[in-house]
């Protein structure tokens, strides 16, 4: 599943080609994504588009009338084409630009969303969400008075979009073994320093991984349509019985819910 970091690199890639450009109209050859393409996308006609932000793992086109709201979903990606080229089986949605230029939508498993709203301040999909981990307001002092009582594994803990948004189950696993902190233990458990150095660690982590453009596992593709190379420094994710980089000890794999949790016995407590 895209997180964090390739969201933010798909809205680098795209926001040269859509801002200050006009959408001349949408071409969906699929409605039935995760929820249906809302109505206001279908009748899509000479729209400028103002930015485009990134809330979580959501993208944000700005319109003049409106705001879609993008998510990937499991499998989903966007691509910047040169020009209209025949769509393929799985692309689904293209916003065809006055320059000539296609922002297409591909996703296998269909499992994306293409929404509207007139303030995403108030959509549904966005009210509930925490605080952006690259910004101030997801500190030590919060993280640390956040986590008081918490009995829920840390690991699980981090990852609840109301906790802090957009740390998935790759960074939750890579941040936790640069902190040296054990994915088992409760979130209550951890003390200032901890909560300080899990924070910086969440940061790093993410900030890494959008510079080197996402992590590529199976469908993620930049907006250019090439691969991620966050994987190539990935320390536990993906590696169970592969020697640890710092200590040599085999990293392990446990299950959290639906989703394997990779660790060091020796180098996280």
């Amino acid at each position: 599943m895209p997180e964090l970091p390739e969201v933010e690199t798909s809205r680098r890639g795209i926001s040269p080609y859509l801002v200050g450009h006009t959408i001349l109209y949408a071409d969906v050859r699929n409605t039935r994504l995760r929820w249906p393409v809302s109505a206001e996308i279908l009748s899509l006609s000479d729209e400028p588009v103002l930015s485009v932000r990134r809330r979580a793992k959501y993208l944000l086109i700005e319109l003049t009338r409106g705001w879609m709201i993008v998510h990937l979903g499991m499998s989903g990606s966007l691509r910047i084409l040169p020009e209209y080229i025949e769509p393929e089986k799985h692309d689904h949605v293209d916003l065809v630009m006055d320059s000539g230029k296609v922002l297409r939508y591909t996703d296998p498993r269909r499992f994306g969303a293409w929404l509207w709203t007139d303030n995403p301040e108030t959509s549904s999909v966005l009210a509930h969400l925490g605080p952006e981990p690259l910004e101030a307001e997801f500190s030590a002092d919060y993280l640390y008075q956040a986590s008081r009582g918490k009995k829920t594994a840390v690991k699980q803990w981090i990852m609840d979009n109301k906790v802090v948004v957009g740390v998935g189950n790759i960074y939750a696993s890579e941040s936790l073994f640069a902190a040296g902190i054990h994915p088992n233990r409760p979130a209550g458990s951890l003390n200032e320093n901890e909560a300080s150095v899990l924070v910086s660690m969440i940061k790093q982590v993410l900030q890494l991984s959008i510079e080197q453009g996402g992590t590529t596992l199976r469908d993620f593709l930049q907006s250019d349509g090439k691969p991620g190379y966050f994987a190539q420094a990935l320390r536990v994710y993906g590696r169970n019985g592969e020697p640890c980089r710092t200590c040599g000890t085999l990293i392990e794999t446990a299950k959290h819910g639906q989703r394997s949790t990779f660790f060091c016995r020796c180098c996280q407590r």
